[in-house]
């Protein structure tokens, strides 16, 4: 299946790294209230959602300017060792510690590294087409598809009859009104696919095509916007996604998202169903309609 580079709008500006640190200590803050985290609570007068600030920097033990000053943005000369100890004071998860400290201490070749190509070595699209039965594709910065196989196609729908910027799932998740109808959990698609584009613009702040996406989603899609303002981060490697697909009914498939050792801005993912399931049954039926639609194509095209 195709492979070729999507292309996107670029952004005038990129996300700014300083608001979006504040923006996550604060939205982090907010959701732990004393009782979490051992501390007295004096009721209903509390001003703000959450932990105050000083109680915060009281677990971190850092002073209340220092840690002011961080949550305002200004991460330039902190520790290590300190967004560590906040990190354990807001209880953050190993995908939010990571986040934490790609805002607070971006590394300076990002920029670089963030304007370089896609590309899909021809092998691994080998491999991908190789795998008869399991759908599989290859997703790389900002949730681009960059190659897919025939399953995936069955799957999902015909990712080559789109134009190459709209071979995006965040596109696909909120604005093709078809994702909603095939993903019986959409909410959790959608909730995963923000996350994954928050963990990216921590990583890559200064990526032009991204910042293009989110203000395109952010403008074209109110749950986005809604998703986006929570500043959730994690990452989901593996589990098991519902759908309803228009020619098979009900499926129930487990999901793996292998990243490439030697490209880790790029992964392979593969859905698989429970052996002598009705998901098994309803994938080789898809496996078979995938044929015939793939071999009915190639006919239209010999005449």
């Amino acid at each position: 299946m195709d492979a070729d580079q999507p292309a996107h709008t670029p952004a005038p500006e990129p996300l700014d790294g300083r608001a979006e640190l504040s923006e996550f200590l604060r939205t982090r803050r907010a959701r732990l209230q004393p009782e979490d985290v051992g501390l007295p609570n004096f009721g209903r007068h509390r001003r703000v959602p959450g932990l105050r600030r000083e109680e915060l920097a009281q677990l971190a033990g850092v002073s209340v300017a220092y840690y002011t000053r961080l949550e305002q943005g200004n991460g330039r000369n902190v520790s290590g060792e300190v967004l560590d100890a906040i990190a354990r004071a807001l209880r953050l998860t190993d995908a939010e510690h990571a986040h934490l400290t790609h805002l607070a201490k971006p590394k300076q070749h990002k920029k670089k590294r963030a304007a370089r190509p896609q590309h899909l070595r021809p092998a691994l699209l080998q491999l991908v087409d190789a795998m008869e039965g399991v759908p599989a594709y290859v997703v790389g910065r900002r949730s681009d598809i960059l190659g897919w196989n025939r399953m995936a196609a069955a799957l999902f729908g015909d990712w080559g009859a789109l134009p190459l910027e709209e071979r995006n799932w965040a596109r696909i998740c909120f604005l093709h009104p078809e994702s909603r109808a095939l993903f019986r959990d959409w909410d959790q698609k959608a909730s995963d696919m923000v996350s994954f584009l928050r963990m990216e613009a921590g990583c890559f702040p200064n990526d032009p095509q991204l910042s293009a996406l989110v203000g395109e989603l952010s403008v074209k899609s109110e749950e986005f916007r809604s998703l986006w303002a929570t500043h959730d981060v994690r990452e989901k490697g593996h589990g098991v996604k519902r759908f309803h697909h228009p020619l098979v009914g009900d499926m129930t498939l487990s999901f793996e998202t292998l990243r490439l050792p030697e490209d880790h801005d790029q992964s392979l993912v593969t859905y698989h169903a429970e052996p002598d399931s009705a998901s098994a049954e309803a994938l080789r039926l898809l496996a078979s309609w995938g044929a015939d639609a793939t071999r009915a194509g190639a006919a239209g095209k010999n005449k």
